[in-house]
């Protein structure tokens, strides 16, 4: 795939899981903050594998990105649910 087509599909998945967590009750967003946050671990560990084959500097560059993204993230949702625990 080109990196139209995969910024294509990373705008629409963003939007759809906008969609999708924006209908979820109040009461239910720590236990969804959690497994989410699992998840992403599971995401990161993935990212890390990808950049030892990817090829070309943006590619690296992007893969880069989204790991420190997505670790940022994880450390942030257990800060938060921890405070809310």
């Amino acid at each position: 795939m080109d990196l139209i087509t995969e910024f294509t599909i990373l705008v629409l998945a963003a939007f759809v899981g906008f969609e999708v967590i924006s209908k979820v009750p109040n009461t239910l967003h720590t236990p969804l903050m959690s497994a989410t946050n699992a998840i992403h671990g599971i995401i990161l560990l993935g990212g890390i594998l990808v950049i030892g084959e990817a090829s070309g500097f943006l590619n690296e560059l992007i893969l880069v990105i989204a790991i420190a993204f997505g670790t940022i993230n994880v450390i942030g949702g257990f800060l938060v649910t921890d405070r809310m625990l």
